[in-house]
């Protein structure tokens, strides 16, 4: 996570003013105050360059940012000379700035202007003509190794030898992609999108290996099942959805190379949930299963609504569940191309400026009686009046409420998505990344199809409750005569138990029924992180439901068992005990030590093993000894032998000690020997032995169980007095074998390593697609890339361990960093989450303790 900023900082607010003079501002300027080099390289060009004083275009701005902040390795001098020809129009393309750079390392002293403008290329212009002729050229040229491919495998190898020609050194990059693709589009049709991967045929194995890979794979479900079959396998192909015009088909191929596109388009109003990670599986999933790309993009269109953190956590979210974005948007970077395709549905006489009321307006649309429909008395009015309206509505002329702009489409028609749909509405909220720039803001019926259009969308993918939407998408887009993506729906996923609204979850966190969206007992991805679930049980337990266009709702207790068989080969084990009690071995030495070595994972060999001590005081689980013997119990009593996991020989109790309460606290036991018979049972124990820092002490061990006594809350009256009182269950002083620090420190380690070369991985893979792929000239300015880090990976929830013959446990964020995240010492709090338990509970309510009524802290 980058560090915070404090906008209001007197440091912070100079600087952010000071960047203004670049036209970095928002988000961008305050993301550039976390890396200090980049603000003194950019402090010091702004300075010594007098660029306040100047009016520098935007596409020359980010030249400045770029050759400054790219070339801190350069000298003042040659920085400051790059600056003064891109302030003066010399330089124009980063191919410019990097030639300039490389020029002037050779030089001392002053440069020859005109050898500089020559090597730079200052003045030359190849026209888009020019660059079509030239590559018409090179094309016709190397016939003989294009066609045996088809051409487009060798897109990169034309890129390339264009720009090694004198000629073509410095034409525009982008000119350069739209004329190959064009030639290549004319010469050879459509990219083929390649075909999935073929996996290899595994040789042969003995019998032996045969049982050890069937039981790895126990449980475990191909993650590409649900897009080799059912309605996913079923989709078109790029290029099959109709077009109200030819051409924009071929443009669409053209663009996208006839690879699937897709997008994840969340709402930025609140945290992901459960529901949510079926969307990210579908929509990344089925791009990266076709050898496409995928769009995160945020629907920004409800300023009332947004809050930087849920940015912030939606893209954290997404990489957390394996993916990555090919880039990130948001629709409000759109806002301008919408407003001038608002201006043009007008002068089409398909929109029109509504004065009617909300009352009205539901009135119109046949009223809660549904009723007779009529039109509004102003969709017929002249379009001059609805675009000066529609002006006023842009500069703030109207309050909310009091006019809207509406799409006439057809009143008559069944579907209700066609009732003249509002497309922009006026509100007073300021924009998270527009400010106040626009007060008028289009509405998701508007906006949603119209960018799937600008960032040519293949496959618009959403859930059925979209359904009549269909319609009004496809209207609009033909409309407007734009390329219309084609939308296909699937069904949500639910659980049973759960509520997903983020207004009655908003209401559990600040009425204190929980501790925070993060809370291990919701079901937001954020909290699913913090109890411990990895990303890849929850991939495994969608494709194991597959997709279909029924609405899904599944019970928890599903859920929970796709976690387990995750985990159960995944995941080291430990010897732990919930509920410590102490066991004296009275016939072993004072000082007797003896070092055992057991398995992480007695069928997980390659997992290894870790060492633990053996002395004469033990610690075992309070439910297993007992003061009372009987004949069906075969754990530790009075008289009873039971043997000590790993240990070489059993104990026998002789004897125990109890408290006032009469509550055992100490068992006296012998150790057996080599003539002792072997015991029935075998149980979990630690050793107390200081210099091996055993036993490791657990602060809180946090077993969660259902938030709700009921199975639909969300269908409650009042769902808050469903709220499971005996929800959460704090078990202090727990203890965990020794192994445990080796676990956690190789499990940390193990992640940074995977997440630093995944993240460089998404970074090289991610600027060879963009290289590789044209999206719509009406792209948004803010696309992006993602801002990967490797941090965003990691969480003290990676430590994961199964306590033996107990459940299976993560790290909790409230834990102290353990010598784990670079401090130094071992000490620190621990805190436990139980990911889930190791088999399904008997009683089917066990999950569910206690009464209907609830009590504030779910406690």
């Amino acid at each position: 996570m980058p560090p915070k900023v404090d906008v209001n900082d007197p440091e912070n607010a100079r600087l952010l003013t000071l960047f203004q003079s670049l036209n970095l501002s928002g988000n961008r300027a305050v993301e550039t105050l976390t890396n200090p080099k980049h603000v003194a390289a950019l402090e010091s060009v702004i300075n010594d360059n007098q660029l306040t004083s100047k009016t520098i275009d935007p596409k020359a701005s980010a030249l400045i940012i770029s050759a400054s902040t790219a070339n801190q390795a350069s000298d003042k001098n040659s920085r400051d000379y790059v600056v003064s020809r891109i302030v003066d129009g010399s330089l124009t393309s980063s191919d410019q700035v990097n030639a300039a750079y490389k020029f002037l390392a050779n030089v001392n002293g002053e440069p020859d202007k005109a050898a500089f403008d020559k090597e730079c290329g200052v003045g030359v212009v190849v026209t888009p003509e020019q660059c079509r002729k030239a590559v018409q050229d090179y094309v016709a040229s190397h016939r003989s190794e294009l066609d045996p491919v088809d051409g487009w495998p060798k897109l990169g190898s034309i890129l390339a030898g264009l720009k090694a020609t004198p000629e073509m050194r410095w034409a525009s990059a982008v000119d350069v992609k739209n004329s190959v693709d064009a030639v290549l589009l004319a010469t050879y049709g459509p990219k083929k999108a390649p075909p999935p991967k073929e996996k290899k045929k595994p040789a042969a194995s003995t019998s032996a290996d045969a049982k050890k890979d069937a039981a790895a794979n126990a449980g475990l479900v191909d993650p590409d099942a649900m897009f080799k079959e059912g309605f996913l396998a079923n989709l078109h192909k790029p290029g099959e959805n109709p077009q109200i015009k030819p051409e924009l088909k071929e443009q669409h191929l053209a663009a996208t190379k006839a690879m699937v596109m897709t997008r994840f388009p969340p709402e930025p109003n609140g945290f992901l949930h459960i529901g949510h990670s079926k969307a990210i599986a579908v929509n990344f999933g089925f791009a990266r299963y076709h050898g496409g790309l995928c769009y995160l993009r945020y629907d920004d269109t409800n300023p009332e609504a947004e809050e930087e953190k849920y940015f912030t956590s939606i893209l954290e979210t997404v990489r957390w569940l394996g993916f990555e974005p090919f880039k990130v948007t948001y629709s409000s970077d759109y806002f301008q191309q919408l407003y001038e395709l608002a201006v043009e549905l007008i002068k089409r006489g398909k929109a029109y400026v509504d004065h009617s009321t909300p009352e009205e307006i539901k009135e119109q649309r046949g009223g809660p009686e549904r009723g007779p429909r009529k039109p509004s008395r102003f969709r017929d009015r002249p379009i001059e009046e609805s675009l000066q309206d529609f002006e006023d509505m842009k500069n703030g002329k109207y309050h909310p409420g009091k006019v809207t702009l509406r799409m006439k489409q057809d009143i008559e028609n069944g579907n209700p998505q066609m009732w003249d749909l509002i497309a922009y509405r006026v509100l007073e909220a300021s924009h998270h990344r527009t400010g106040k720039d626009w007060c008028i803001y289009p509405t998701y019926d508007f906006t949603h199809c119209l960018v799937d259009s600008f960032e040519n969308i293949s496959h618009s993918l959403c859930t059925t409750e979209f359904i009549l939407s269909r319609e009004s998408y496809e209207w609009l887009c033909d409309a407007l005569e734009v390329y219309k993506p084609r939308q296909s729906e699937y069904g949500r996923l639910a659980l049973q138990g759960t509520v997903m609204s983020k207004r009655k979850m908003l209401k559990l966190v600040k009425e204190g029924y929980i501790e925070d969206w993060d809370d291990p007992r919701m079901f937001t991805l954020i909290a699913l992180r913090r109890r411990g679930v990895p990303p890849g049980a929850i991939l495994s337990f969608i494709s194991s439901l597959g997709v279909t266009t029924s609405k899904t709702t599944i019970q928890i207790s599903r859920f929970d068992q796709a976690i387990r068989q995750y985990l159960e080969f995944s995941t080291p084990r430990l010897m732990m005990v919930l509920n410590p009690l102490k066991v004296t071995i009275q016939n072993l030495p004072e000082d007797h030590f003896q070092e055992l070595e057991k398995p992480l994972h007695p069928k997980a060999p390659e997992m290894g093993t870790n060492k633990m001590p053996f002395t004469r005081t033990v610690y075992i689980d309070a439910s297993d000894f007992r003061t009372e013997d009987s004949k069906d119990y075969f754990r530790l009593a009075p008289g009873k032998t039971v043997g000590l996991l790993q240990v070489p020989h059993p104990i026998t109790c002789t004897s125990f000690k109890t408290n006032d309460k009469g509550e055992p606290i100490e068992v006296i036991a012998t150790y057996g020997d080599a003539s002792t018979p072997k015991p029935k049972t075998y149980i979990q124990w630690i050793a107390e032995h200081a210099p091996s820092n055993s036993p490791v002490r657990v602060d809180e061990t946090r077993i969660f169980h259902q938030l709700f006594t009921s199975d639909d809350p969300a269908a409650e009256e009042n769902y808050l007095d469903r709220v499971n009182p005996d929800s959460l269950e704090i078990v202090k002083g727990a203890m965990v074998e020794v192994g445990f620090w080796e676990v956690a420190k190789k499990s940390i380690e193990q992640a940074r390593v995977e997440a630093a070369e995944r993240t460089k991985k998404a970074e090289a893979d991610a600027a060879k697609a963009r290289s590789e792929t044209e999206t719509a000239d009406t792209e948004g300015k803010g696309a992006r890339a993602p801002e990967r880090m490797a941090e965003q990976l990691v969480g003290k929830e990676l430590v994961r361990f199964q306590g033996m013959r107990t459940a299976y446990f993560a790290l909790d964020r409230l834990s102290g960093d353990l010598g784990l995240f670079g401090d130094k010492k071992e000490g620190g709090k621990i805190v436990l989450n139980r990911i889930v338990s190791l088999k399904e509970d008997s009683k089917k309510d066990d999950n569910k303790k206690g009464t209907a009524g609830a009590k504030k802290g779910g406690k």
